[in-house]
């Protein structure tokens, strides 16, 4: 072939994968980026900043420093050097500090309640709808059931009767947060279940449990990924009621609900104590509902125009 005509040969296009397609349209959504951008600065300064030396310890008390303004400087009367970079609790404790460290609670909850839930209702739910027929109403009907029950009542009944423990918190959210889950990934199983591939794959003698979860639960990831960021929000807000309401987190440990219940019981005295922790859950909800926006449109393939 001549050089010529090698050098005005047509260029072969470089072929895109889905998440490649997918991740260049989140990129263009600029509300969804700075979304993602924001939670990963809230998860790393909640996770990592107090580890760093110089951040005080939030369940050191110091009654003489009681609620002392931002950016003030003080030295207690043990001789302790402190500084108030949101100021002080009615107790003297750091409320950076404790805001910080209610973050870990905080998102730990809605993370692996959110794992959780995801793990229990992807399979359950991918379980009954390719099943189908009588199993498949059997199961949904378990599900209705749960909806039904009261919610907050079998969670004072369990923290009466076992105590108020952190565990209790994820087996108590994870107990009802994986219901729309399952109905979300029974909807796509049902859809699937009748595709060419699934017709292929059982007539290459692949096994039911080898078509569930190698073929049908991984064609379900984009609903599924743009639930779970959505599900993260709804958990941590039910962990904040639930403290706000005294059966969460318990003194001295914090959440960014139980700082939310002590700010609001010192509102008329020391308003700064509900205002930050309150602007930054609002701040975090916001950006993992706007993510999980971001995402939806992303995971979308009807959302191309190409």
């Amino acid at each position: 072939m001549p050089a010529a005509t090698s050098k005005n040969a047509i260029a072969i296009e470089k072929g895109s994968s889905l998440g490649r397609d997918a991740w260049l349209r989140l990129r263009k959504n600029h509300l969804a980026m700075a979304s993602l951008w924001f939670t990963v600065f809230i998860v790393f300064i909640s996770f990592i900043l107090p580890l760093v030396p110089g951040i005080p310890n939030p369940n050191v008390t110091h009654p003489d420093l009681q609620s002392l303004p931002a950016f003030t400087s003080a030295k207690s009367m043990e001789g302790v050097e402190v500084f108030y970079l949101l100021g002080s609790d009615h107790l003297g404790r750091d409320v950076f500090s404790r805001i910080l460290h209610g973050g870990r609670v905080s998102l730990a909850v809605g993370f692996l309640a959110t794992f959780v839930s995801l793990t229990i209702g992807v399979v359950y739910g991918a379980v009954s709808g390719y099943l189908g027929g009588r199993i498949d109403a059997a199961m949904m009907r378990v599900v209705d059931i749960l909806y039904a029950l009261p919610f907050i009542i079998i969670v004072i009944i369990l923290t009466t009767y076992f105590g108020n423990q952190l565990w209790l918190l994820f087996v108590c959210i994870g107990a009802v947060e994986w219901l729309t889950m399952s109905r979300i990934v029974r909807g796509q199983v049902l859809s699937l279940k009748r595709q060419e591939f699934i017709e292929a794959a059982r007539s290459l003698g692949l096994s039911q449990w080898r078509i569930l979860f190698r073929h049908l639960i991984p064609n379900t990831l984009g609903p599924v990924i743009v639930y779970t960021t959505l599900t993260v929000p709804a958990v941590m807000r039910l962990e904040a009621v639930l403290s706000f309401l005294s059966l969460g987190v318990q003194p001295p440990d914090a959440s960014w609900g139980s700082l939310i219940k002590e700010g609001a019981d010192l509102m008329g005295s020391d308003p700064a104590l509900l205002i930050y922790p309150a602007l930054v859950f609002g701040a975090t909800l916001f950006s993992l509902n706007f993510l999980g926006d971001g995402l939806r449109d992303a995971l979308d393939p009807k959302s191309s125009k190409d």
